[in-house]
């Protein structure tokens, strides 16, 4: 018995009592396509010595949520920078540690979306040997970084907001701690 324009179609009772109730038909929701954006960043690692123990720098800056997570410094390549150099620019700009690169740790690659687009984001990361400097953020032209610390490379693992820089972090130990 069809309801009209009084509500949903009413449909007879199957055995067993049941009745279904089948609603109206919705109008389709308009879906859209967002842009895809492909991104380079790179960054990693810069370490040192204190007490005979290997100690990396890692920054805090919020996530996306807001949230104060620990991460490591990296940031997108400017000009015709290789990874290479983007990788001790933007260490020194967030950690304020200027370091040489002493070996590649690995590429994370992932997908994020924004209000207006999708990105293919993907990270080169390396290990660095400090240099010089002291650690500060002041130097982080976009203001993002909120703390820096000298962390413990044992102790990265446990700190690292995201398991992918926690690998990572593992990759590094191990190379540090290979014998010559």
């Amino acid at each position: 018995m069809p309801s009209g324009d009084n509500g949903p179609e009413r449909v007879p009772a199957p055995p067993g009592g049941h009745r279904l109730r089948i609603a109206p038909a919705e109008p389709p929701i308009p879906t859209t396509t967002l842009p895809i954006v492909d991104e380079t960043s790179a960054g990693g690692l810069v370490v040192t010595l204190q007490g005979g123990v290997h100690v990396a720098a890692v920054i805090a800056r919020r996530n996306r949520a807001g949230r104060l997570e620990w991460c490591l410094p990296k940031g997108h390549l400017e000009g015709d920078e290789t990874p290479e150099q983007a990788a001790v620019r933007e260490i020194a700009e967030e950690t304020g540690i200027r370091g040489r690169v002493l070996r590649r740790l690995g590429v994370i690659d992932y997908w994020f979306s924004g209000e207006d687009r999708r990105v293919h984001k993907v990270v080169h990361h390396f290990l660095l040997g400090a240099v010089d400097g002291e650690l500060s953020v002041a130097g982080d032209p976009d203001g993002e970084v909120e703390d820096v610390e000298w962390v413990p490379v044992l102790a990265l693992p446990e700190r690292l907001a995201y398991p992918n820089e926690r690998r990572l972090a593992e990759t590094a130990h191990a190379a540090l701690t290979e014998s010559p």
